[in-house]
């Protein structure tokens, strides 16, 4: 686990940046300081954009559970659900636009139609 870092992960942050870059985002930054550490924030629009990944960030649609330690990762699952509801709330309360974005959805290689319109040429 130790291995596993919180930036710069393949499948997720780099593959939004390869897609930003294919659809022309612009005026994204990286380890912006707010709450909640957002992985992309836009300061002119108050944007803080999350990629989550689907094991991490308990997606239904990863088909593999661990076999090992069951109860270990149910609760650190739970627990990183619950403080992604609160990351999330709390930024929309101070003002903040907040979308997340799953692994799956990356994998797809298309935005999020909400991140779309926010980013027409």
């Amino acid at each position: 686990m130790r291995a596993v870092k919180s930036s710069g992960n393949k499948s997720t942050e780099l593959a939004l940046i390869r897609l930003f870059k294919k659809y022309s985002v612009k005026g994204w930054r990286r380890k912006y300081k707010i709450f909640g550490n957002p992985d992309f924030y836009f300061p002119n629009l108050r944007l803080a954009v999350f990629a989550d990944g689907c094991f991490w960030h308990g997606c239904r649609c990863k088909t593999k559970k661990p076999k090992t330690n069951v109860k270990y990762w149910h609760k650190k699952i739970s627990r990183n659900i619950v403080r992604d509801r609160l990351v999330t709330i709390t930024l929309r309360e101070r003002g903040y636009l907040v979308i997340r974005i799953r692994e799956c959805q990356i994998k797809k290689g298309v935005l999020p139609k909400r991140l779309k319109m926010l980013f027409k040429p």
